[in-house]
């Protein structure tokens, strides 16, 4: 037994508006345990929407549509379902009442063109909408067949689902069991690598461990199906304890951890705090610390240097040095970390300078090339330097150049607590 989430609207597949709802389902579905392995985007054509029906109850005994519950006459999602199943519209009484009622509420009259709002499957059941005028329908036009339709606004849905969905659901033996998932966080590891050393684990049957991969961080999904969390959570933890192991140092947090707040943690374990210094990251990196709620209490600030007469006039860049190996080199990138350290009198300094792209870069330093400043408050120094392409496009090199220096600082930092 499994669902499937169909998404309706044209707009959706022009990329217009963000499709929240199917990922919102996605998530309320693992919560109840129900599997699902589908999911389908179909713009506003009643002949396309059929052939999506004839595919999903091939595979699916719970069908989810949203959007297409409209007043215009491109909102076509009842209307396709029942001409699919060979039933008629019929029009609700109650329904009008309802939408009457919410337009009166707000000093307006119901439009005729409303009137299509009430007009449902016959057999089906209504799914209520307590804010919005369109309602959902819950049916079983076949055996071992639900249906369940809901609008495309996402508060909308969203309460609808709540307030009646998955008590019916519950109610009709699902949500016994449910899915619950780790998501391990690695950086500094290609996907590919990572994948590699934890194959033997791709192949479990519960819980499961899958890769992903996204902006330079490499993610393990952890899921398992259990009767409570914490019986999922006991299935996983052993498995989550080897995967860590096997990354290592490369392993940096789970869930809702990035590196900023790691980071954070480290600094306040150790009573320290830390500066920056930006060229090519424009202040990216210290956006990303001060996202973290208490941040202050480790980061004093940071200098967004662009221009060399600001690393000279501010950070104390060497002007000769600046001539000699120019603003993206390793010389540079560490004492742009020593100058923001020492001006803003932090424990440690952290800097970045490279070029992002798409024009700046020449055979020596091509686009993508950045280095990595760390100063520390007993006087080490040290850089790093990393070619990070030109395919992957200035806004990524600036987001990996900020998340590389964080992963730095890290590593330097876990070396300290742990020997």
């Amino acid at each position: 037994m499994s669902a499937e989430i169909i998404c309706v609207g044209t707009e959706l597949l022009l990329g217009d508006i963000l499709n929240s709802n199917a990922q919102f389902l996605a998530q309320e579905l693992a919560q109840l345990g129900i599997p699902h392995y589908y999911q389908t985007v179909v713009g506003d054509n009643p002949e396309r929407l059929k052939q999506v029906i004839e595919i999903a109850i091939s595979r699916a005994q719970i069908l989810i549509f949203t959007g297409g519950l409209g007043p215009t006459p491109d909102d076509l999602t009842c209307e396709a379902i029942a001409d699919f199943f060979g039933v008629p519209l019929v029009e609700r009484a109650d329904i009008i009442e309802d939408i009457t009622r919410k337009y009166a509420s707000r000093d307006r009259l119901m439009t005729p063109s409303n009137r299509k709002q009430a007009l449902i499957p016959q057999g089906a059941e209504i799914l209520p909408n307590p804010t919005g005028t369109a309602p959902g329908i819950i049916w079983q036009p076949r055996p071992e067949l639900t249906i369940f339709t809901f609008p495309g606004v996402p508060s909308e849905m969203h309460r609808m689902w709540q307030e009646t969905t998955v008590p019916y659901l519950k109610n009709q033996g699902w949500g016994k069991e449910i899915i619950y998932s780790r998501m391990l966080k690695f950086w500094g590891i290609a996907e590919s690598a990572l994948a590699e050393k934890v194959s033997p684990y791709l192949n479990l049957p519960n819980p499961t461990v899958a890769p992903y991969a996204g902006k330079g961080e490499v993610r393990l999904r952890v899921s398992a199906k259990a009767a409570s969390q914490s019986v999922a959570q006991e299935l996983i933890s052993p498995v989550e304890k080897q995967l860590k192991d096997i990354g290592g140092l490369d392993y940096y947090g789970a869930d809702d951890d990035t590196l900023a707040s790691v980071v954070g943690e480290l600094l306040r374990s150790l009573g320290e705090t830390l500066s920056v210094a930006e060229s090519c990251t424009g202040g990216g990196l210290g956006q990303m610390l001060t996202e973290i709620s208490g941040s202050s209490e480790y980061f004093w600030g940071g200098v967004i240097s662009y221009d060399n007469s600001v690393k000279v006039k501010l950070l104390g860049v060497n002007p000769e040095d600046l001539a000699k190996f120019g603003a993206v080199s390793a010389t540079i990138a560490e004492q742009m970390a020593i100058g923001v350290r020492s001006r803003l009198a932090t424990t440690w300094g952290l800097s970045i300078t490279g070029v992002a792209g798409p024009s700046g870069g020449t055979d020596t330093k091509p686009v993508g090339l950045v280095y990595i400043g760390l100063a520390a408050a007993n006087g080490e120094v040290e850089s790093f330097e990393y070619r990070f392409g030109a395919v992957r496009g200035r806004s990524l090199i600036r987001h990996v150049s900020a998340c590389t220096a964080l992963d730095n600082l890290r590593r330097k930092l876990l070396s300290i607590i742990i020997p």
